[in-house]
């Protein structure tokens, strides 16, 4: 979504394959809008900075979003509002729901017109913490003004900004078409109703995409002029309208380095497994390349009074879980703690034993009580020695 005057477009990022990806796809999250907007959305208010980076043109509200028909739609408007002279709305995931790889879904019927800029679209979940584009930023579907395509787009941070783009073949974007991305460790693909037009390789990182293999949460937001669009507005199609039928994020059942933050909407069944490497931030450590299965990356260099933070997870229901830890350990020796809050509550201690090596993984666990509720939750080594690959927590 987000757009800059000058990038640089970096060819032979990827090489295009009308191959489909084989995956056991599994439903891990979904809104479908049938009655209502579900709370795993955030809405933005305001302007942002330099209209959202982009010059935009509208003032974003709540308000501008809404239920019909079992639909979501994102309604644009000339009005007045806060020295602005249209308002829209912005919606995202963040900190609610995220996703390293899947196939990321969304049926969408979108409004034609001079100066309209709808998106569904994808960031790195560490933006926080680093900034834009080094977080990387997944654009599914962005439409521009009256085009019959629409765009599907990679931005990042290599050695300088990149991005790497395509667009799709001739469709009537004001009729419902299914936007999709497949995404794993190797590539993302683009489809529009089930047809692959666009695929870019992060496979190793080529080019400085490591990016692309952390976090991500979702956007929906349609822009009203900006740098992308122009400042020439048709003011005849306002009240413009995004209809969206649904969103749903499948990931490959059989694939253990997918992992998705967030909550289960029955809190009984509530699991979640986070990455090592997808940490917040943290302090001492660094990652390398696993031979566990799924391959991937784990957390190594563990030594004492190391730790790694993991920001915005939530516990749906007050109770009992189970922590699981994919450890390895050379020596043995070694314990961590759990902790969330900045460690102001320390929910238990696991000693780690030596496994037969740095790279024999093992899966150890602990039961904790938490309290529902949002936290930042932290890792740290009481005592050093030992790589970490993912962790669970799930309800019991």
């Amino acid at each position: 979504m987000k757009k800059l005057n000058t990038t640089l477009a970096l060819a032979g990022c990827a090489l295009f394959s009308q191959q489909a990806m084989s995956a056991n796809w599994q439903l891990v999250w979904h809104d479908e809008f049938t009655n209502s907007i579900s709370s795993d959305w955030v809405f933005e208010t305001g302007n942002g900075s330099s209209g959202w980076g982009n010059n935009e043109l509208e003032y974003y509200q709540k308000e501008n979003a809404s239920v019909e028909n079992g639909n979501l739609v994102i309604t644009a408007k000339k009005e007045s509002s806060h020295g602005f002279k249209y308002t829209s709305a912005r919606m995202k995931t963040q900190g609610l729901q995220s996703f390293k790889y899947g196939k990321i879904e969304a049926r969408i019927k979108l409004p034609n017109g001079s100066g309209l800029w709808p998106a569904f679209w994808m960031l790195g979940s560490n933006i926080d913490s680093v900034s834009w584009p080094y977080c990387g930023e997944i654009d599914i579907m962005e439409h521009v003004n009256s085009e019959s395509q629409t765009h599907g787009t990679i931005h990042w941070q290599a050695d300088q900004y990149a991005n790497y783009t395509g667009h799709s073949f001739n469709i009537d974007v004001t009729k419902y078409h299914t936007y999709t991305v497949e995404w794993d460790k190797s590539e993302i693909r683009w489809y529009v109703d089930g047809t692959m037009y666009h695929v870019a390789s992060i496979l190793d990182n080529i080019n400085g995409t490591d990016e692309f293999h952390k976090q991500f949460f979702i956007l929906l937001n349609m822009a009203v002029g900006g740098n992308w669009p122009g400042f020439t507005i048709d003011d005849s199609k306002m009240p413009a309208k995004m209809y969206v039928d649904y969103v749903r994020v499948y990931q490959d059942k059989d694939n253990t380095s997918s992992s998705h933050t967030g909550s289960s909407s029955n809190s009984s069944s509530f699991s979640k497994t986070i990455q090592a490497e997808d940490y917040s931030s943290m302090n001492g450590v660094a990652t390398e390349s696993t031979s566990d299965t799924g391959g991937g990356k784990n957390v190594g260099w563990i030594d004492t009074g190391d730790w790694m933070a993991f920001n915005n997870i939530k516990i749906p229901a007050t109770g009992d879980y189970q922590i699981e830890y994919r450890v390895s350990s050379a020596n043995g020796g070694a314990r961590l703690s759990l902790d969330h809050s900045s460690g102001a509550t320390v929910l238990g201690y696991l000693d780690i034993g030596s496994t037969g090596g740095w790279q024999s993984w093992k899966t150890l666990s602990q039961h904790v009580h938490i309290d529902a509720g949002t936290y930042n939750f932290g890792i740290y080594a009481q005592t050093g020695g030992f790589n970490l690959n993912w962790w669970k927590i799930k309800k019991l």
